[in-house]
């Protein structure tokens, strides 16, 4: 059986709210910066604690989202609900993420979409640790949840670099080995994506008995056509903090921060994990009694129930581990693993070699991996249906646009076969020479057909447009009518600094 100790539980959660807030105020004032810093203690007058920290105030707003809706329910669309409701934050990939939110380019493509820039920068990986404590000790549901959050905002290396941090920091509950933690951390991405091979530099460099400089300067290299501001090389950073420091939770965050860059973000990360590693109690009195127990907010309008406090972050996420890993989904979950899942409870923590052996396989993630940005899931009463855009939903007046419309059953609900009509409703001057009307036979929970359609579009006077795709059950007289967004290609484009659409 695996079990941790209720009380070891709580002191590891604290432990990692205490090093993100430690992490967070300790690089904030080099945030951006690309230079080498020189800090090794708080540079601001902390006389009332922590400086406010979007790393950290976003995550409070997806622990409300799990305390409403439960883990089960959690979906990329109830995140990005939360989203447009909470977040305030205007910056970059935020900013763009909730207008994309509100043109009605759901995610994944309010990550995917609009976003060439900030895609692949540090706004997802930064609120990987909800998920991580959470789904303690078991990486494979930490990321699978990590990639709800980050397709919100962002696509591709974007979203690897939280399913490689949320995978570590899960499996740091059960294990304390920093070189093991970072492979953990490598199997759930992609081997050859950006973020896999700076943190690879990163180790070698590390291996090689390189100092840290070096380890900074060669993970800058494998990044240079990136840009600055980017999560590759921040992860990377991040790891080099984790590596030269050796354990000391002071050395480990200032190395982090003073590889430059997005400091904030990369001291936040490390502290965060030796919070985990090292529970609450280890932490350096230096370093935590200067930003207290205060969570202070910068991004997120104030809401009922946010925790004040880190005691009170932390009691409230352990308590919801705790509930939701005695659920059936998280039993049956680790069934299919092959391993009891982690309980949590009184008595003595004991870690199986089975859970420990299972932590590093990518099974789980390579399916993740294959997710493709450009689909859309819609909800149909019985049914399974979804929009594949295959390169984006973005069109250009008279230029064919081939899509197809995924259609099945819904496991639970497959009572019987059917039989399903799918039929777009075009607007003037828009039309589909293979037609628009198709008849589909379900006859199987796993069958889940791909109907391709050619769409030629029409003009777009606001730049976007809903088509309608009405889906109807043979039998029911009801139609589910589903609105379809597209985007015109030539006459909109985003301005970042805004975060809008504007005409060319």
């Amino acid at each position: 059986m695996n079990h941790m100790n209720r009380d070891e539980f709580f002191d590891k959660v604290h432990g990692c709210w205490m090093g993100k807030n430690i992490g967070g105020t300790l690089g904030a004032p080099m945030e951006g910066k690309p230079e080498i810093n020189a800090v090794d203690f708080y540079l601001q007058d902390l006389k009332k604690g922590a400086v406010p920290n979007d790393d950290l105030d976003l995550q409070l707003v997806w622990f409300q989202a799990v305390k409403q809706y439960g883990l089960s329910r959690i979906t990329p669309k109830v995140l990005a609900e939360y989203w447009i409701s909470v977040v305030n934050g205007p910056w970059n990939e935020y900013g763009v993420g909730r207008t994309n939110l509100k043109m009605g380019l759901l995610p994944p493509l309010s990550g995917a979409c609009n976003n060439e820039r900030w895609k692949w920068s540090n706004g997802a990986w930064i609120r990987s640790e909800i998920w991580a404590c959470l789904a303690p000790g078991d990486p494979d549901r930490a990321i699978e949840y990590a990639y709800m959050d980050a397709c919100v905002d962002h696509a591709g290396d974007g979203i690897y670099a939280e399913l490689f941090t949320a995978a570590l920091e899960s499996a740091a509950f059960v294990v304390s080995d920093l070189r093991t933690l970072i492979r953990i951390g490598l199997s759930k991405i992609p081997a050859e994506c950006r973020t896999a091979r700076c943190v690879s530099v990163a180790v070698a460099q590390h291996e090689a008995g390189k100092d840290w400089k070096a380890a900074r300067e060669a993970v800058l290299r494998e990044s240079a056509d990136l840009g600055w501001f980017q999560a590759p090389a921040n992860i990377g950073f991040t790891v080099i903090g984790l590596l030269y420091g050796g354990g000391d939770f002071g050395k480990s965050v200032c190395l982090a921060v003073n590889c430059g860059d997005d400091t904030d973000c990369t001291g936040a990360t490390a502290g965060a994990v030796l919070g985990i590693i090292q529970g609450r109690k280890a932490l350096p009195a230096k370093w935590t009694e200067p930003v207290g127990e205060s969570i202070v907010n910068v991004c997120i309008t104030p809401f009922m129930g946010a925790p004040k406090t880190l005691t009170d972050l932390a009691t409230q996420v352990a308590e919801e581990a705790i509930h939701q890993g005695s659920g059936f989904l998280a039993r049956a979950h680790g069934r299919a693993l092959g391993v009891p899942p982690l309980t949590i409870g009184d008595g003595p923590t004991s870690i199986t070699p089975a859970l420990l052996a299972r932590l590093p396989d990518s099974a789980a993630a390579a399916k993740i991996w294959a997710r493709s940005p450009y689909v859309l899931d819609f909800e149909v009463p019985g049914l399974a249906c979804a929009v594949d855009y295959i390169d984006g939903p973005q069109v250009s007046c008279g230029v064919e646009k081939k899509i197809k419309v995924r259609i099945g059953v819904d496991a639970l609900l497959c009572l019987y076969e059917k039989v399903v009509s799918l039929e777009w409703r075009l607007p003037p001057g828009w039309s589909m020479p293979s037609g628009q009307r198709r008849e589909v036979y379900l006859g199987s929970y796993d069958s889940r057909p791909e109907i391709p359609f050619t769409l030629v579009p029409g003009p777009m006077a606001e730049g976007f447009t809903f088509l309608e795709l009405v889906v109807r059950e043979n039998g029911r007289r009801a139609p589910t009518i589903l609105a379809v967004p597209f985007q015109d290609r030539e006459t909109v484009q985003y301005s970042h600094k805004e975060a809008i659409p504007i005409k060319i």
